[in-house]
């Protein structure tokens, strides 16, 4: 990358320094003000469909209209948050549709009672919008790369309103066991400029600061570790069945039109057995009830459960939102039985659970630290470590790369499945 080696002679520092720190800041005030205006779309939405319950029973007319949305703009065969990741790392473009489009689909799955995220299609957002300005500004393939990671930053600072979080995630998803460093300065702008626009248009970061240090004995040790071990199994788990779901559904209903049918069919019904809309929408209400210590033992089951159908159908949004959800429920759940606060388990299990299906260990750290503060770091950090290395090769994601395996005498096994998971 020849834009990289200029990096090596100092007067040409100040150079890089203002030209991708004004593209950082130009992402940052596209991003926040993207990141607002989608946050607050879907919390009318979500409003909007807790007034009125019925809606769920429209959640498959909500489904043949993603359908259509997709195929009316030409992208039936959208691969989502992986095309992102397929373009950072092969320094491709992104279809400046994939905005609009995943704003609209993803609003069209909160309205109707889907259960899934938001973050993926912040990243969608982010990329689409800054591959497109890359292209406008005439940039190299390797700067407009760096320019779609500073732009999902943005996006996904607007959203949370965490910034570091946000800088680090985007610099350490795409490869697993590397930090893409070059892309710093601009995510680092990008996403706390968003994060400062979206703050003034109304969105804050849902936290909860654990203010009690709780001090790291070996009973507490030994209690932590077993929690953790069960998160990297849990791990496993959820993205065994996410994949093996949107496998079968693909397999079962090879026409979009009909998988989503049943999909949608699926999920209402499901929600009319369960008696309530708790396993609906993000889930970010039930896993702050988790960090405050409410929780049924089953929840983190049917949230998985409904989020698999919803996402395998073909609705949009994202996992992790709902990742959170799961990873609070069952930790709050164990937490209890292995004599650990609740709520304080359920926020190591979210953290937790997060570092495992993304294989973002640092980012998982610096999240822990801006929801819940930073007085029990290091025992969040034990939990990232422990359940990052328990949990193998497994993630939600099919595009990421294996740079640097976490076990070298299975490496053949992991690139295997790794391939599987690309071919599902």
């Amino acid at each position: 990358m020849k834009w990289l080696e200029e990096m090596h002679h100092p007067e040409k520092y100040w150079k890089i320094f203002l030209k991708w720190g004004l593209l950082g800041l130009i992402m940052g005030l596209i991003g926040g003000v993207l990141g607002a205006a989608f946050h607050h779309t879907l919390h009318f939405v979500t409003h909007l469909r807790g007034g009125h319950p019925w809606l769920i029973l429209l959640l498959p007319v909500g489904g043949l209209l993603t359908v259509a949305i997709y195929r009316v703009f030409g992208m039936r065969n959208n691969r989502g948050t992986n095309e992102i990741i397929d373009a950072i790392l092969n320094g491709g473009t992104v279809n400046p549709l994939v905005a609009p489009v995943i704003f609209a689909a993803t609003s069209l799955t909160h309205l109707f009672g889907g259960s899934a995220g938001r973050e993926g299609a912040a990243l969608q957002l982010g990329g689409s919008v800054a591959s497109k300005l890359g292209k406008l500004l005439r940039l190299k393939e390797e700067e407009r790369t760096v320019l779609i990671m500073s732009g999902m930053s943005a996006v996904f600072a607007g959203l949370f309103g965490t910034p570091l979080t946000a800088t680090l995630f985007t610099m350490e998803f795409a490869s697993v066991g590397t930090i893409f460093s070059p892309a710093l300065l601009p995510c680092y702008l990008a996403a706390f400029t968003a994060a400062s626009v979206s703050a003034g248009m109304g969105v804050h970061a849902e936290t909860v600061i654990l203010e009690n240090a709780v001090k790291f004995t070996a009973a507490t040790n030994a209690r932590v570790l077993v929690l953790a071990v069960m998160v990297g199994v849990l791990g496993i788990l959820m993205c065994y069945v996410f994949h093996k779901a949107e496998h079968y559904a693909a397999k079962r209903f090879p026409n979009p039109w009909i998988r989503i049918t049943v999909g949608a069919v699926t999920v209402a019904v499901m929600t009319l057995l369960v008696g309530d809309h708790r396993y609906n929408g993000a889930g970010m209400e039930m896993a702050l009830g988790a960090v405050a210590g409410e929780a049924e033992w089953y929840d983190f089951l049917l949230k998985l459960l409904f989020t698999a159908v919803t996402l395998s159908a073909g609705f949009k949004g994202g996992e992790i939102v709902p990742t959170f959800c799961i990873g609070a429920t069952f930790g709050c759940a164990l937490g209890g039985l292995l004599g650990l606060d609740a709520g304080f388990a359920a926020a190591l299990g979210l953290v937790g659970l997060f570092c495992c299906v993304t294989n973002s260990p640092i980012t998982a750290i610096i999240l822990s630290i801006e929801m819940f503060g930073s007085v029990n770091v290091y025992i969040f950090a034990f939990v990232c470590v422990i359940a990052y290395v328990i949990s193998g090769n497994w993630g939600l994601y099919a595009s990421q790369i294996i740079q640097f395996s976490k076990a070298r005498m299975v490496k053949k096994h992991l690139h295997d499945h790794r391939e599987q998971n690309a071919n599902h």
